[in-house]
């Protein structure tokens, strides 16, 4: 079966060649004081943002008509080969994780009055938000199984349950909750999904130390209880019954834009290697005349051109509007395991000092880890993608690599 040519990498040169330079001349420079997440590293990511904005480099996961300055899923997976490498970039310039997904469901479902209210401070940088779905006591791969309550009491809903890793909670303004409204429907059209403010009375936010994540407010992970919190009827996000379908549509592009900002970090890791194993004597000689230090090198460069086709492939299929699960599941799983190779690998390379804050690696190395589990287990994708497969064959289809 042929297979499609992938896009053509140098598309999108000059646009990324913007990103880079803000990246090298504001973001690099001030990675280490961003890292503090004190007082001063909050001024200057208000700094930093706001010079972002002036630019033009502002919301770059949204289309104009959302408020960014979005070119499709295609451009933003070349931005985030620049944007991943460094964690607070996507921040500076406001297409972070939640707050990227939860804009994108905003533009897609949202009504009139939700989006005045809550996207365009949301696009705009005034506000974050959270996504608050998982749930402690059942799977979170399996979203079909929650808890979490919502029932209609007049013009309100009235919310109970338990929700963590509801990330970014601490400080957002407000957060969508996916909650059971149909709990006699089918388990696909049980749950529903509603705006709920962040100062809504009943609700407790409390942030979860996580591994990688050490600080506070658009970096936590938060577990939150939901104690008859009241909200209008009106807060309802697209119909009732649809909160999985909804969430489909989120996770999507949301599994893509972690798999984008990972490109980044590959790439960095392999440069900081390949830098280290020329500098560093060991044995009479440098690094890089080592065997096993060449192979770690020459196997890091596959597999992260890997990963980039395999991204790009999908990206494009997304920009046309054609079903891309397969691709996204299948990348999810394979640039997981590709990430923690490279950046194992360029720790090992480094030795002590890759253990160390006077190197980024650390940190990725740490943030590498939960890869594997957030979004979905690489186990779950893995099975999505074989039981699709096999499904395609089994009508006598076959399956295409086009």
């Amino acid at each position: 079966m042929a297979i499609a040519d992938p896009p053509a990498p140098t598309d999108f040169a000059e646009l990324r060649a913007e990103y880079r330079a803000f990246m090298e001349e504001h973001v690099y420079p001030n990675e280490v004081a961003l890292g503090r997440e004190d007082d001063p590293a909050q001024e200057l990511i208000v700094e930093l943002r706001a010079r972002a904005k002036a630019e033009g480099l502002w919301a770059p996961h949204l289309p104009p008509e959302a408020g960014g300055t979005g070119q499709g899923f295609l451009a933003y997976a070349h931005l985030n080969e620049e944007i991943g490498r460094v964690l607070w970039a996507q921040y500076v310039f406001n297409c972070q994780a939640p707050d990227a997904g939860n804009g994108e469901i905003l533009h897609l479902f949202g009504t009139e009055e939700q989006k005045e209210r809550w996207l365009k401070p949301l696009v705009a940088g005034g506000i974050r938000s959270f996504f608050s779905m998982t749930e402690p006591e059942v799977s979170g791969s399996d979203p079909t199984d929650l808890r979490t309550t919502a029932m209609l009491d007049g013009d309100e809903w009235v919310i109970n349950g338990h929700k963590w890793f509801s990330s970014g909670a601490e400080g957002a303004a407000f957060g969508i909750v996916m909650a059971v409204t149909e709990p006699d429907a089918e388990p696909r059209r049980r749950t529903s999904q509603i705006i709920v403010p962040a100062d809504a009375a009943g609700i407790h936010v409390e942030p979860v130390p996580t591994l990688g994540h050490r600080g506070r407010g658009w970096t936590t992970h938060c577990e939150v209880t939901y104690s008859n919190v009241r909200v209008p009827v009106g807060n309802l996000l697209g119909e009732r019954g649809t909160g999985f379908l909804i969430a489909q549509k989120r996770l999507g592009p949301g599994r893509i834009h972690h798999v984008m900002r990972w490109l980044g970090q590959m790439q960095r890791a392999f440069e900081l290697m390949c830098t280290r194993a020329l500098e560093r004597e060991a044995f009479g000689g440098p690094l890089a005349e080592k065997q096993t230090v060449q192979n770690w090198i020459a196997d890091s460069a596959a597999e992260i051109q890997s990963c980039r086709l395999l991204t790009l492939d999908a990206a494009h299929k997304i920009d046309e509007e054609k079903d891309a699960r397969v691709e996204i599941s299948l990348i999810k799983f394979y640039a997981a395991d590709a990430l923690s190779r490279v950046v194992d690998r360029a720790v090992q390379v480094h030795g002590a000092l890759g253990l160390t804050d006077r190197s980024p690696l650390a940190q990725m190395y740490s943030l590498a880890r939960g890869a594997h589990i957030y979004d979905g287990p690489d186990e779950v994708h893995r099975m999505v993608v074989s039981r699709r497969i096999l499904k395609a064959f089994a009508s006598g289809e076959g399956w295409s690599f086009s």
